[in-house]
């Protein structure tokens, strides 16, 4: 027994294994090792002198063959959708009049039970290497005939056993090239008018994505996101408040429209099942049922979502179990070291009825937002016609134009941390007060930014959620929108310096043309971007000036454009500083060719460097 234990193993029978009362029969485990004996039970038999030993083992990890985790699954092919409604079979009777929250409660458990009928959770091993989508039948059936070929001829030394499994080492190696090669070619002109899709596909192979950068499942790991992330923004926001300078307070008592919106226009069938069928199916784990499921099943579902949606509306009310995010860190870069905390990304999921809701919600506010002519002109991006495309072709065309009289142009990148994150509820509630909403529909909107909460997801791991409360939630289909509203008066603080801008979601641009020889500009500028800060300050946002960038636009010197042997081209010159301090534009710059066309993406070729 004394070897026994120095080699880490446990005997655990701990009575007589044989009818003469001798312990002969032994049970050894390890010490310290992942299976422990929580039942054991020693039987006489009338056939033997030995005992009959039964145990019942705790495992606290995946014994089976091949190692590899163990995830909870529902398999696909069992989710019928019309299989899906008859387990729901008749509906609970719900209606307008109950409160929201109870109506969701009611509506996660049925939709729980009706998919654990058709569908209920099975173990499932994961797969540590997965084949490459390219990689078929033919090429698994030449790699067994090379693999016969090589083993055949280190066995037999024959020259032409040789000669015969080389040949199949070099066709299996062509053919490997040809299939990668024709399905990359495939996939690169699948994606030609998607530009999204495109830069997917040439990101992964440019940078190939690296094994080990996903972070560790542990509640550990889980606590670290959690903290990491809010105390990132707690931070954020305490810069803020310690340099925080009163400013003329803004007038929202009043509105400044003459509509008035005080309630929601209650949805109908109809308006339900066109949103089902547009919205993604975006599903998040915190969802009783794959969103998709949703989505096919939607004829027997509506009735339920018009009640649910409606009785949100009416009782001014975002429903409470809706409110929580389920946050999963994403690695920024696959370059980066997965142990540093600062190299994640938050990715935000939200529960898919809440996105139909806010997608009921979306585009009666856009609607409003049209009547009213609210937003400024000069703001794009979550907007019908103010596209990536429309906003770089007004701002090409004004610094074309400005070339075309002679002038030089400042033009400031604005980079904001954290922008959707630090946004003042109060003063958010203050803006759409003053646009004209009151009533039904500001308490609904006020509902939906207070008491939100959010958590950190690794695998089945979970960090304990903490509150949010500042920031207009990731992921949600109304946050552009409300961000787009908080930013409005932005625009006026910068033209009233005579600068123009454009903002696009979060970034701002703010451009500036002077007359070459004038010497005013850079002061002009400053205490825009002074007045700026201040006004960011002042509405709980922070400038980031590691990411501003300013860029310098004329023409070049007529010997350059002799040198250059075209006159039509446009040069551009670059310069990199802080936004605090703008040197006059005598000083050195880097000039940069910019193409005549216009084309969705743009690209720069340096050309030569300028003292």
């Amino acid at each position: 027994m004394a070897a026994m234990t120095t080699m880490g193993l446990s005997q655990v029978i701990s009575g007589p294994t044989h009818q003469a009362g001798h312990t002969l029969d032994l049970v050894f485990v390890a010490a310290d090792g992942e299976v422990g004996v929580e039942e054991q039970n020693i039987l006489p038999l009338s056939w033997s002198d030995h005992h009959l030993i039964s145990l019942r083992l705790t495992v606290t990890s995946n014994l089976r063959r091949g190692g590899g985790p163990i995830k909870m699954v529902r398999p696909r092919r069992l989710m019928d959708p019309d299989g899906f409604l008859r387990s729901l079979g008749d509906l609970p009777v719900m209606e307008a009049d109950d409160p929201v929250d109870a109506l969701v409660d009611r509506y996660n458990s049925e939709m729980s039970r009706a998919i654990d009928m058709i569908a209920p959770e099975r173990p499932l091993s994961l797969r540590r290497v997965t084949s490459a989508p390219w990689f078929m039948e033919e090429l698994a059936v030449m790699k067994r005939s090379r693999r016969g070929l090589e083993c055949h001829w280190r066995k037999t030394c024959s020259v032409s056993d040789r000669a015969r499994a080389r040949a199949a080492i070099r066709a299996y190696s062509a053919a490997l090239r040809a299939a990668r090669k024709t399905f990359t070619t495939a996939r690169i002109a699948s994606a030609t008018n998607r530009a999204s899709e495109l830069f997917r596909v040439v990101g992964e192979l440019l940078h190939p994505p690296e094994g080990g950068g996903a972070p560790e499942d542990s509640a550990t790991r889980c606590s670290e996101f959690a903290h990491h992330f809010a105390d990132k923004v707690a931070q954020t926001r305490f810069e803020l408040d310690a340099s925080f300078v009163a400013m003329p307070k803004e007038v929202t008592e009043a509105p400044v429209c003459s509509n008035l919106w005080d309630s929601f226009q209650l949805v109908r069938p109809d308006d339900v099942d066109r949103i089902l069928g547009a919205v993604r199916a975006t599903t998040c784990s915190a969802d009783p049922c794959p969103s998709w499921l949703i989505k096919l099943a939607r004829g027997g579902l509506v009735e339920w979502f018009v009640i649910i949606i409606n009785a949100s509306l009416d009782q001014g009310k975002f429903p409470s179990v809706l409110k929580q995010a389920i946050v999963r860190p994403i690695l920024k870069k696959a370059s980066l070291d997965s142990a540093i905390l600062n190299n994640y990304r938050p990715i935000s999921n939200l529960p898919f009825l809440g996105k139909v809701l806010e997608r009921v919600v979306a585009s009666q506010l856009q609607g409003f937002l049209d009547d009213t002519d609210f937003l400024d002109p000069s703001q794009s991006g979550f907007r019908p016609g103010h596209s990536t495309e429309t906003a770089l072709v007004a701002l090409v065309d004004d610094l074309r134009r400005e070339l075309d009289r002679g002038s030089v142009t400042l033009l400031v990148l604005l980079d904001i941390s954290a922008a959707f994150d630090t946004i003042d509820h109060g003063i958010l509630l203050g803006r759409l007060s003053g646009m004209g909403l009151g009533g039904m529909a500001l308490s609904w909107l006020q509902s939906f930014l207070e008491g939100r909460s959010q958590l950190v997801k690794l695998g089945d791991t979970c960090s304990d959620p903490w509150p949010l409360t500042c920031g207009v939630p990731q992921g949600s289909i109304l946050s552009p929108m409300l961000f787009n509203i908080y930013m409005k008066p932005l625009g006026e603080v910068i033209r009233s310096f005579g600068v123009r801008c454009h903002l696009y979601a979060d970034d701002t641009q703010l451009y500036y043309s002077f007359p070459p020889n004038s010497k005013e500009a850079p002061q002009i500028l400053n205490q825009c971007l002074a007045a700026v800060m201040g006004w960011m300050r002042a509405n709980k946002l922070k400038l980031n000036p590691d990411k501003t960038e300013v860029l310098q636009v004329s023409r070049m010197s007529d010997s350059q454009h002799r040198r250059s042997g075209s006159s039509k081209n446009i040069f551009f010159f670059l310069i990199f500083f802080s936004f605090s301090c703008i040197p006059h534009p005598s000083s050195c710059s880097f000039f940069i060719l910019f193409p005549p066309p216009l084309f969705p993406f743009l690209f720069f070729l340096l050309l030569s460097y300028q003292l």
